[in-house]
């Protein structure tokens, strides 16, 4: 059976194979490989930087691991459409046959060739998505896919890379990390996504969830504030813990610019969560 610990070991392997991994895993689940002190560990060891003045520390903590090793990988790469994994083969040949073939239906239709609106409509239901999920966030004909094609594994696979990839590249949760301004063109690149689609990542929100009571308020503030305003709709008991509160203990300690800021963001996510609730009241009307 699927018992909680397998689904967590699945999950890893789905994490960097996604391709090999053929079932499909729920979406939240019970974290396993973590260390639960961990939130605890990355406070106490960001206060004792500040304390230093900024001597080295031994080890850099996020969330109870250690930071990643560098990877030396030019941070859009990922977010680059490269040739599908399953295409990558036939890819010549496709490309050196006339468009009536390329147009059959029997077979695929790369998705590194797609570059207008109506080889889109054409081809709805013969895409396949590239190996590396993020290059689908800088796309708009990919995200509009998205939203045509209610297709619960390419969701899965976007919440596996975005999760890693946020956790792998958080400013405040990995200490020393010198990468900035890069995590803000990411985190502005998945902002932009989710105002296209019109709702927000459940990674994203798992990411905000897990990191505000360690956010300074200061890092990112703009990025991350908008990220709030398209945090799912939910009830108040699950929201206060993991965002209200985070949220008050910075806004009576900051600036006025500040407590501004995160009143213009609860507004925009309350017009989210309007807006969201009159498209479903008006689909249920219709049907």
């Amino acid at each position: 059976g699927m018992q909680s610990h397998l689904q967590a070991l699945l999950s890893l392997y789905k994490l960097f194979c996604p391709e090999q991994v053929t079932i499909t895993l729920p979406g939240k689940m019970k974290t396993y490989f973590r260390n639960s002190e961990g939130p605890w560990k990355a406070a106490i060891a960001a206060v004792r930087q500040r304390n230093q003045g900024g001597s080295p520390l031994s080890q850099a903590v996020f969330l109870g691991t250690s930071k990643p090793q560098s990877r030396k990988r030019k941070w859009n790469a990922q977010l680059v459409i490269p040739a599908s994994s399953t295409n990558t083969n036939n890819l010549e040949e496709v490309r050196e046959k006339n468009s009536v073939c390329l147009y059959s239906t029997n077979m695929s239709f790369p998705v590194e060739q797609l570059q207008s609106f109506p080889q889109l409509l054409q081809n709805i239901h013969r895409l396949e998505f590239p190996s590396q999920m993020g290059s689908v966030l800088t796309n708009p004909l990919l995200l509009h896919y998205m939203n045509c094609v209610k297709d619960e594994s390419i969701y899965l696979r976007l919440y596996y890379w975005m999760g890693q990839m946020l956790q792998e590249e958080c400013t405040w949760c990995v200490l020393d990390n010198p990468n900035e301004d890069e995590f803000k063109s990411f985190l502005e690149t998945i902002y932009k996504a989710e105002c296209f689609l019109q709702e927000g990542f459940s990674a994203c929100e798992e990411f905000l969830y897990k990191t505000l009571p360690l956010w300074d308020g200061f890092c990112c503030r703009s990025e991350v504030l908008r990220l709030v305003s398209w945090i799912p709709l939910s009830s108040f008991s699950d929201i206060k813990p993991y965002l209200y509160d985070p949220l008050a203990q910075l806004f009576f300690t900051s600036s006025i610019y500040f407590k501004c800021s995160v009143l213009e963001s609860l507004k925009e996510l309350l017009q989210n969560w309007l807006n969201c609730n009159v498209i479903q009241l008006d689909s249920e009307s219709s049907s």
